[in-house]
């Protein structure tokens, strides 16, 4: 195959890779770009380890061609606050011992971030949020 150089915009910044067109968003992400905050496992979109945001809603990396994702902003965990100021879920993951082994917490996150964005300031029912993580 042939690669291409793709400019991809992520945690506000452009990269410029060189991608082979079947590579997703997960491998270049971890493997090109170093960002590992997003985890690798089932590679089937079934456990949300790999969740970025994509122009504000949360997608499966596993599944998602990095060529799909040129002219798009993608969030991942490293994008999201820093060790300095913390995101409020964040804080809230650690304040309230969401992190059971920290393995899926970064995909946690980013689904509960957009599932509150998506909210639009509506206090969702416990159900809701059950079942969007």
């Amino acid at each position: 195959m042939t690669a291409k150089l793709l400019e991809l915009t992520i945690n506000g910044e452009t990269h410029h890779v060189m991608v082979e067109p079947h590579w997703t968003l997960l491998r270049v992400l971890r493997r090109e770009l170093g960002l590992t905050g997003t985890k690798e496992n089932c590679l089937e979109a079934e456990c949300g380890v790999c969740t970025v945001l994509l122009d504000g809603k949360a997608v499966n990396s596993c599944i998602l061609l990095a060529m799909q994702c040129s002219g798009h902003s993608i969030t991942t965990i490293e994008g999201l606050g820093d060790p300095e100021h913390l995101h409020p879920l964040q804080a809230a993951f650690i304040e309230y011992g969401a992190v059971q082994c920290g393995y899926c917490i970064p995909g946690m996150i980013l689904t509960a971030k957009s599932f509150i964005d998506e909210c639009g300031g509506r206090v969702p029912e416990e159900a809701e949020v059950r079942e969007a993580l």
